[in-house]
């Protein structure tokens, strides 16, 4: 018989090898998804129960009013302390909804509505005239006169700004500062600048949103380089260093309460954010050394920055698990850059930065990308509550990091965009309150809307309008916190000022001029709204179980399911589109005499050689001083 014998002679190796990472969410935690989705169902059920109580108590109290005089005062005792048992499993805030319901409603109807938001009381007009001269609410209440709906309405909907915010997170829209934040950016920071201002002209409210080209996207700086020169300031402005920053937001101050700043970055977002803030707190030293004719001192200096860093408003971006997933703008591991982020949180706490958004949790990249609505909302939320589970793990408290959580949704034309901020902040609410026992505040969910770009057709360009429209009608009415109206135009080039303009003056037309938006829950009480909100809730929640059947949202992505998933939903619309099955009305039907051709743009607006050349010598300069 052979006998082999198995000699290894492959040498150890003597190199350095990876350390073990350890994961970066713990082991028990994993099924943080799957947690969260019994904790709402768990909530449905427990309200269902709470609705049966009310009913039955309800019940007890007709039949003692319409047979008194039958049953007798024994039969009465009984009946009452039923009702007593009943009314004993009611949770205590609920029996104090009820029992405050009918003064809460009285609140409405006055002239003035007084609340507050964050320890400041804020007084708002409860009515609007129209010019028929008739008065109306702008919150319009249910008429309900049984306790049961009553009941119903306040566990699933209740009014704005309150728990469980399916209506809005506050109880009226903010004053004298519309939502509009329209997203700008093309060549170097002087055209951005010059965009910036004709946008925010004779607004009150500075409303700023940033786009960056992809060389500043990806962490890399204008150079001659080929595969570099051609990109520098296309789709986006070119920032390479705190000059260019400076010139950016040069004529807005950064630390007005009235003005707020939005910037779409991630690979490099620490960066970016790192020279805005040094943007904002140079402009308070240069005014603090103009009002006292000297340079501030150490003491005063450290006071400025302080002050600025718990003023400053805005956004940014920084949202990786998206770019994994979606957008593709990555520059370092999942693992580093959400190190990253957790070093920028703490930064923040640190530091007392609560008017400020250290990520916009962005599902808007995750629809342009082909996902349909419901897969952009349940990826989103799950991307969130990663964010949090993460950033729990690191040691930071819930009521510390959540109120610097931002979102970031698209709005196409489909039925389930009318509600997706209500799903949203309903399934937010109750998974802070109920899953990780946050505060009032961190049940917040804000969030940002963009009309979605991928509804934009070449063909037609002048039906792109209408669908933007409709799309905006969709997010006002939904009281989205901040909102971009795409222009016409932006299918075949960077939008122009005339139809930036346009694009502007569809959200101030619904805002301004439409009746119907300043009732400010028309959504309340549709019986399509109410089965549609239930219905996108109950799907989001079924792609929690999916996601945490592949590891939850980390161990899905290293199988590429979101990646697939998106893909496969991309071309699912696009053969529907291309087939006519669903129509697009001058793109697929209803076209033109002449077939409605694809429009080719007399002039394509794109960053210049003399601006690309501009910036290249900028970072030489700037290195050289």
């Amino acid at each position: 018989k052979l006998k082999w014998k198995i000699q290894n002679k492959i040498k150890r190796p003597t190199a350095r090898a990876s350390k073990k990472r350890d994961s970066l969410i713990q082991n028990h935690k994993q099924n943080y998804l799957a947690d969260i989705s019994h904790t709402i169902k768990n909530y449905h059920k427990h309200s269902l129960e709470q609705i049966k109580i009310v009913k039955k108590a309800s019940a007890i109290d007709i039949t003692i009013e319409s047979c008194n005089d039958i049953i007798g005062q024994e039969q009465v005792e009984k009946f009452k302390n039923k009702k007593e048992q009943l009314l004993q499993s009611l949770d205590k805030d609920l029996e104090k909804l009820l029992s405050t319901w009918e003064s809460s409603k009285k609140k409405y109807l006055q002239e003035q509505f007084t609340y507050s938001v964050r320890g400041k009381s804020l007084g708002v007009e409860a009515c609007f005239e129209t010019v028929a001269e008739k008065k109306y609410p702008k919150v319009c209440l249910p008429n309900y006169s049984s306790k049961e709906e009553i009941t119903r309405f306040l566990l699933k909907e209740n009014l704005p700004g309150y728990f469980p915010y399916t209506a809005g997170i506050f109880p009226f829209r903010r004053q004298g500062e519309d939502p509009k934040r329209q997203f700008a950016g093309e060549g170097g920071p002087t055209k951005t600048n010059k965009r910036f201002h004709y946008l925010a002209k004779d607004d009150t409210a500075k409303r700023l949103s940033t786009a960056f080209d992809s060389i500043t996207l990806y962490g890399d700086e204008p150079q001659k380089r080929p595969d570099v020169f051609g990109k520098i300031g296309e789709s986006g402005v070119s920032i390479a260093n705190l000059d260019d920053m400076k010139k950016l937001y040069e004529g807005f101050d950064l630390c007005d309460p009235m003005t707020s700043v939005s910037m779409t970055i991630n690979g490099p977002a620490p960066i970016i954010l790192a020279m805005y803030l040094n943007t904002a707190i140079d402009q308070q030293i240069e005014k603090f050394k103009l009002k006292h004719k000297r340079q501030a001192n150490d003491k005063e200096q450290q006071e400025i920055f302080s002050s600025t860093l718990k003023v400053v408003r805005g956004t940014v971006q920084a949202d990786i698990l998206k770019e994994d997933q979606a957008q593709n703008t990555c520059i370092f591991s999942t693992h580093f850059a959400l190190k990253m982020m957790a070093d920028m949180q703490n930064y923040f706490i640190t530091h007392n930065i609560r008017n400020f958004y250290s990520v916009s949790i962005s599902g808007y990249h995750i629809a342009e990308a082909g996902a349909n609505p419901i897969t952009q909302l349940a990826f989103t939320l799950s991307n969130g509550f990663t964010y949090v589970e993460y950033y729990l793990s690191q040691g930071m408290d819930i009521d510390d990091f959540a109120p610097n959580l931002s979102f970031f949704f698209s709005n196409g034309i489909d039925p389930e965009y009318a509600v997706i901020g209500r799903v949203a902040r309903r399934i937010w609410s109750k998974a802070m309150k109920y899953k990780y026992h946050a505060n009032e505040r961190s049940q917040k969910l804000k969030y940002h809307i963009q009309t979605s770009g991928r509804s934009l057709h070449a063909q037609e360009i002048a039906f792109n309008d209408i669908r933007t429209t409709l799309q905006a009608l969709y997010a006002i009415y939904d009281n989205c916190n901040s909102l971009h109206t795409n222009a016409y135009d932006e299918a075949i080039t960077t939008p122009t000022e005339d139809s930036v303009r346009r694009a502007v003056a569809i959200q101030l037309i619904i805002n301004k001029e439409l009746g119907l938006s300043k009732t400010q829950n028309p959504l309340q009480g549709s019986f399509i709204i109410n089965e549609l909100t239930d219905l996108v809730e109950e799907a989001v929640l079924l792609e929690f179980d999916r996601l945490t059947d592949r590891g939850a949202v980390l161990g899905a992505m290293e199988r590429m399911y979101q990646r697939g998933k998106i893909q496969e939903e991309s071309m699912y619309y696009e053969t529907k589109k291309h087939s006519g099955s669903h129509p697009i009305v001058g793109v697929n039907t209803f076209l033109s005499s002449d077939g409605s051709p694809t429009i080719k743009p007399d002039k394509v607006i794109r960053s210049t050689l003399t601006e690309k050349h501009n910036q290249i010598k900028s970072v030489q300069l700037f290195k050289k001083n």
